[in-house]
């Protein structure tokens, strides 16, 4: 008889942003994810790390990221490596301390797939062929141009890694030519899920009695900014008011859905001075910012068009009833003004390079030879009303959509729920399902830890509001910097000079969760306890001080 535990789809999007959705209250045309919504529990308090590889890491590990060997992401360690250098948690890799759930689903019985985006490793003995997965179609770096279009650079040309992906493609444990291997019409999102749905298809009557754990990691919607035109165009014209317009078009639409209190309030622009208000800007420029919005909104349509396709399909094969199916954002917008950065150390910026080889006319943005991103502003739309964006430690930074539909357990379809969860909480809710437990303190043969996170079983069944108890929870974050810890609606947090005063700052998040009222000074005492609450959590972490991240 087949197995009929569940099967699980976890989909993952890429720098997606708290409201881009409609059920997080967005414009951009996302039925598919309202379906999700409509039909399960959409979470409104759900936290990741502030970057995308450490929050992959505790996905897959069900712990903190200083664990599991993402304690910085590696292309920032590469420019430290003797800091860096072997020290536990910092190996730029999923760790071998971790027992990777790809890899304990596979050895309760599981038929493993994956198609996506990886990065948490860049190697054969490090691909997802190692941890786990039966089937794979594997991105492995970070980012990339979403067409697999290359440039030819002229010899010794310095580049930043995501313009030259041509050695980090895989399928099982082969590496890929992508001029040979990938289709010619290759779009990452759409390529992605015709992979994935190939390997649903293509199971034998064997695998087929297997429940299945299947992951589909987008790339979309990380920069560049990349879409067809015929999708595009649905959106001229909607973005030419701004981003402060959109910023109170959500914000509206959020109250509305109930999904945060009427009397909120949008933080400011974070890193505002990076780029002209729309005000100050001319005709020609805020046409050409509007476009990257565009532009954006398209490929966030396109993530919802690619989710469909997946959901009717098991639909079809009469399995998505039995299917736990979470779509997450991996952290918050992107918002770097990446034009001024340096390449290797040199004098020649990031900018420079793609001025060079790219075109990125008001008429070409969107297209394969075009390579934009959208900036501090329209990031900061897409997080209102917390605070900045991706990179940051404040809630702009790690606060993000999270939808689950299981039919069998979820008890109230269409539910809001704002307990405190994360995306460490993914493996243990997972395995509990499956009836897997956790095999710590030992799994093939190495010593591995114990997830941190709690399964979501009683919070989607309804029989507890509440995973880690909303008053006595402590949870923390680093990167790049930065440092944050929360009990409870307490939350401490460090950011370093020019973006922070350098020192600790407290905010009562549920009262003020655009975090703009400093009350260090009027609740010594519950900083105090905060502070001490970061030693424990510093010291059982294994963190180490890291250089200052500046962009």
């Amino acid at each position: 008889m087949p197995d009929q535990r569940p099967n699980f789809l976890v989909v993952v999007a890429d720098d997606l942003g708290f409201s881009d959705i409609a059920p997080y209250g967005g414009e951009i045309h996302t039925p598919n994810l309202a379906r999700l919504a409509a039909e399960g529990l959409r979470m409104t308090n759900f936290h990741t790390a502030s970057a995308c590889s450490p929050t992959r890491s505790m996905l897959f590990s069900g712990t903190d990221h200083h664990i599991a060997g993402l304690g910085q992401m590696d292309e920032y360690m590469r420019a430290h490596r003797d800091r860096f250098r072997g020290r536990p948690g910092y190996e730029g890799y999923l760790n071998w301390r971790v027992a990777a759930l790809s890899e304990v689903l596979q050895d309760a019985g599981y038929h493993t797939l994956m198609s996506g985006k990886w990065h948490l490793g860049f190697t054969r003995d490090l691909a997802p062929c190692a941890r786990g997965f039966d089937k794979n179609f594997t991105f492995l770096p970070g980012s990339g141009n979403h067409y697999a279009y290359e440039p030819q650079l002229a010899p010794g040309q310095k580049h930043p890694p995501c313009m030259k992906t041509r050695d980090f493609w895989m399928e099982g444990d082969r590496f890929l030519d992508i001029e040979r291997d990938l289709p010619r019409d290759f779009y990452s999102t759409t390529s992605f899920t015709d992979k994935l749905m190939g390997y649903l298809e293509e199971r034998t009557p064997a695998e087929r009695e297997q429940p299945f754990f299947a992951y589909l990691a987008f790339t979309a919607p990380h920069w560049p900014l990349q879409a067809s035109r015929e999708v595009m165009k649905k959106y001229e014209g909607m973005y030419d008011d701004g981003p402060n317009a959109l910023t109170q078009r959500r914000l509206q639409r959020m109250k509305q859905l109930g999904l945060v209190d009427a009397d909120v309030v949008p933080a400011p622009p974070t890193a505002a001075q990076a780029e002209k208000a729309w005000a100050d800007m001319s005709a020609d420029e805020r046409k050409v910012s509007a476009r990257k919005m565009e532009a954006y909104a398209a490929m966030v349509e396109i993530i919802d068009e690619n989710v469909g396709r997946v959901l009717r399909h098991l639909e079809a094969s009469g399995e998505l009833d039995n299917t736990l199916v979470l779509f997450m954002s991996d952290n918050g917008a992107e918002g770097a003004t990446l034009e001024a950065v340096p390449l290797m150390g040199g004098p020649e910026t990031m900018g420079g390079i793609i001025n060079k080889y790219y075109d990125n006319s008001l008429e070409n943005i969107g297209n394969k030879d075009s390579f934009v991103w959208y900036g501090p502003r329209w990031a900061c739309a897409a997080t209102a009303p917390s605070r900045a964006f991706k990179c940051w430690i404040t809630e702009g930074g790690i606060r993000c959509p999270c939808l689950v539909r299981y039919p069998p357990l979820v008890a109230r379809p269409a539910s809001i729920s704002r307990a405190f969860t994360t995306v460490m909480d993914i493996m243990p809710t997972l395995l509990d399902l499956a009836g897997v437990p956790h095999p710590g303190p030992t799994f093939r043969n190495r010593p591995v830890v114990t997830p941190r996170g709690r399964s979501w079983r009683a919070l989607l069944s309804a029989e507890s509001d509440t995973v880690h108890g909303e008053d006595v929870h402590i949870h923390g974050w680093e990167l790049f910097g930065q440092r944050a810890i929360r009990r409870g609606r307490w939350k401490a947090v460090w950011i370093p000079q020019p973006k922070g005063k350098d020192d600790w700052e407290l905010y009562d998040v549920e009262a003020d969760p655009a975090e703009v009222h400093d009350l260090c000074e009027t609740e010594k005492g519950v900083l105090a306890q905060l502070i001490q609450d970061w030693e424990v959590y510093y010291a059982e972490t294994g963190m180490m001080e890291t250089p200052r991240f500046v962009t």
